[in-house]
């Protein structure tokens, strides 16, 4: 017999018994359901069975995993539902693009049109799947088989990643007679997915689901049409040169093609950055506020920006907002009473204000400098005065709050939201999470700049994932432009960085199964030398190498 601990609880149960006989006892129709457990640390699907003693945790739609499993499943049974109504040969063309709110857009990738009728006709297979409660099936079979099997269903995407593939067996999922693959944990069947919305948008349509704040509640969707276009031009990009997905990726670099596809990848950021500078050159502009998430490439983007602002005759300065931190002993405090530099009263905003306008009017200003040891605003006569030529660009996450340039003259402000929106999925229906390549991005740079392991940004990645949500996320529509710092290739290049670090994340801490699940992804990938990546690329600011002193 095996010990079980659940909380304050004890079970004695036989060895083989199935996770979820325990986690049924826990189930409230007034609490989110149980989607997952954790057994000693590590994330299992219900259905799996218990093999050791032990302390079993149980995950709920609350949870980060819980969630994940969740709209994993419900994408699922979306494709289930659109094989039903529309077809095998529809369902293989229906690509999930980005996500998009709280949830996922998906596109045809032939001439199907989706209406409201057919949408209709989805949604209510959809339900009528929930209410049966049918079981979704996991099994293992030689990769080989699948390569073999999706061939057959005519998904070539797929057939394509496992092309590639390194591990001797895949899993595969199938609700009845639909067979898919998926990056990641499923719910044990049908009917534990009960929260949805479908909603047309664009060519195609919003798989619309809940967040883990409130898991029973489907968000009002309010899409950012900025945002949405940015993430449209990423995929367009990325078809023009012939790389959908992992798969095509790999092709590329297996045929030979790396160099080219860097090169041109580099030429389009560079074009669009040039785009940018006449845009503010044209517009005569004086103040440029960048912003955008941790790991966005703010700082190369920034310096790529001035040169071609100076090769259009502007002379940009740079103006650091973290020296207009307020002195440390009036920094506020977040709930838990820890210091809260990610808030925009730790900046003494009315300074930043009068200092901006001195220099408008044409006055010298002493700029101060923070002394982060001290805590405290220094001036070691750093003056600056400006002329007719002249921008002032300012980075900084609450670059885009009117609460910090609300005093500057409206007219005088262009602003850029930046972000590293990924430009390809795994396959069609598996996408690649923004946040699961900035992380890479940052676990690198903070082992090459900090010193800190791949475990220590791993273990404060949510909270700063949670002062994005707070400080930036919702000033993005307040920019004048977008850009997206995504390079196609750059996973390739960066999984030789991160693979090392992710690796000696501790089996029994309680950031191994997250490194775990970044291994696994970075393992779809063929790698690639930074050798070929040139010294300004946005990429240098994370693996070094740069001509911007990254």
């Amino acid at each position: 017999m095996l010990t079980i601990n659940i909380g304050e609880d004890t079970y004695e149960v036989e060895h083989g018994t199935a996770i979820r006989e325990l986690t049924d006892r826990y189930e409230d129709v007034d609490a989110p359901k149980i989607l997952l457990a954790e057994i000693n640390g590590k994330l299992r699907e219900l259905h799996r069975p218990i093999e050791e003693s032990g302390t079993l945790k149980l995950i709920t739609a609350r949870d980060k995993s819980g969630m994940s499993a969740y709209s994993r499943s419900a994408l699922f049974l979306l494709m289930k539902a659109f094989f039903d109504v529309s077809g095998k040969d529809d369902v293989n063309r229906l690509k999930v693009l980005f996500s998009i709110g709280s949830g996922l857009y998906l596109e045809p990738r032939n001439d199907l049109e989706v209406t409201q009728d057919l949408l209709d006709r989805v949604d209510a297979e959809m339900r009528r799947l929930s209410s049966c409660r049918i079981p979704i099936h996991k099994r293992s079979i030689n990769t080989d088989d699948a390569i073999a099997l999706f061939h057959k269903h005519h998904m070539f995407d797929k057939e394509r990643l496992f092309h590639y593939r390194r591990a001797s067996r895949v899993n595969v999922y199938s609700i009845e007679n639909f067979d898919d693959y998926f990056f990641g944990y499923m719910v044990p069947d049908t009917g534990y997915i009960r929260t949805w919305k479908l909603a047309l948008y664009g060519k195609g349509f919003v798989l619309l689901l809940p967040t883990p704040g409130d898991p029973d509640c489907v968000p009002e969707f309010s899409p950012s049409s900025k945002l949405f276009e940015i993430q449209r031009e990423a995929d367009t990009w990325g078809a023009k040169l012939g790389v959908f997905d992992v798969g095509t990726l790999n092709d590329a670099i297996a045929e030979g093609k790396t160099q080219d596809l860097i090169l041109m990848q580099e030429a389009i950021q560079e074009k669009k950055i040039g785009e940018i500078a006449e845009e503010i050159y044209r517009s005569g502009r004086k103040i440029i506020l960048i912003a955008g998430p941790s790991s966005s490439g703010k700082t190369t983007f920034s310096h790529r920006l001035s040169i071609q602002l100076a090769a259009l005759g502007l002379t940009p300065h740079p103006i650091e907002t973290d020296n207009y931190f307020v002195d440390r002993s009036r920094t506020p405090r977040d709930e838990n009473g820890k210091l809260d530099f990610e808030s925009i009263d730790a900046l003494d905003v009315d300074l930043l204000s009068r200092d901006i306008n001195a220099l408008l009017r044409g006055e010298q200003v002493e700029l101060p400098k923070f002394n982060f040891l001290t805590g405290t605003r220094e001036y070691n006569k750093n003056f600056l005065k400006i002329g007719e030529g002249d921008v002032l660009v300012l980075e900084g996450i609450h670059c885009l709050n009117e609460k910090l340039s609300g005093g500057f003259p409206k007219d005088k402000k262009y602003k850029i939201y930046i972000s590293a929106l990924t430009q390809l999925n795994i396959d069609e229906h598996n996408r690649i999470p923004t946040t699961d390549g900035r992380l890479i991005r940052r676990i690198i740079r903070d082992a090459r700049t900090r010193g800190h392991g791949a475990q220590a940004t791993i273990a404060m990645w949510d909270s700063v994932r949670r002062g994005e949500e707070k400080n930036i996320f919702p000033y993005q529509d307040e920019a004048d432009v977008m850009f997206n710092s995504a390079l196609l290739y750059e996973l390739s290049v960066l999984k030789q960085f991160a693979e090392p670090l992710l690796y000696k994340v501790p089996r029994d801490s309680e950031e191994y199964p997250e490194a775990k699940r970044l291994l696994k992804f970075l393992s779809y990938f063929l790698g690639v030398s930074s050798e070929t990546v040139p010294k300004n690329s946005l990429l240098r600011e994370f693996v070094g190498g740069g001509c911007f002193g990254a």
